[in-house]
């Protein structure tokens, strides 16, 4: 286990991080500490913050939007449109956000993807390590979520396509006249 760090003196952390990165933190060193577990509740995500002397500095209510909706892919954006956590049951459990689960579309930044993991410079010395395990808890995907497996699917991503073709005419009046023109 790379991070087990549960009591002990944390002063010594510079807690210029940011809110989104110290909740991934957290997030992630349960993932560590209990890797059978598949989610967590935002009250032991909020017990790991404390733990790790991360909650310091923080407001409740800002801890709450960000565990409700802010990191959130799942469910659709405020104003931060982050990607780094995923809930797994609604309003409630979350786990750590990984490459194919559903996001919503209004949590890209233009034709980029929004932020999903702290970047390293942005994590204190101690913490970077969390990075690399990650690239390998990431990896290892059971199965896609259904709503990722629709997102992803050829046929339906093609919904509404060619719908300029018959813009102007009602669908019947278009059947009605295709099939004038096969007599």
């Amino acid at each position: 286990m790379i991070l087990d760090r549960v009591g002990g003196d944390m002063n010594h952390l510079d807690l210029d991080i940011k809110l989104a990165d110290r909740i991934w933190i957290a997030v992630a060193t349960l993932h560590q500490q209990m890797p059978d577990r598949p989610d967590f509740t935002k009250s032991e995500i909020r017990q790991k913050l404390r733990e790790l002397g991360l909650m310091e500095g923080l407001k409740a209510p800002s801890v709450a939007a960000h565990l409700k909706q802010h990191l959130v892919a799942n469910v659709p954006p405020s104003s931060t449109k982050y990607r780094m956590l995923y809930e797994t049951t609604p309003g409630g459990n979350l786990r750590l956000f990984r490459p194919g689960d559903f996001t919503y579309a209004t949590r890209r930044e233009g034709r980029r993807l929004s932020k999903s993991v702290p970047e390293r410079d942005d994590l204190p010395p101690e913490y970077r390590p969390l990075l690399g395990w990650y690239e390998i808890w990431a990896g290892r995907i059971a199965e896609p979520s259904p709503e990722s497996a629709i997102e992803n699917d050829p046929l339906i991503r093609l919904i509404g396509s060619g719908q300029h073709i018959w813009a102007d005419e009602h669908a019947d009046e278009y059947v009605d006249n295709l099939r004038r023109e096969d007599r």
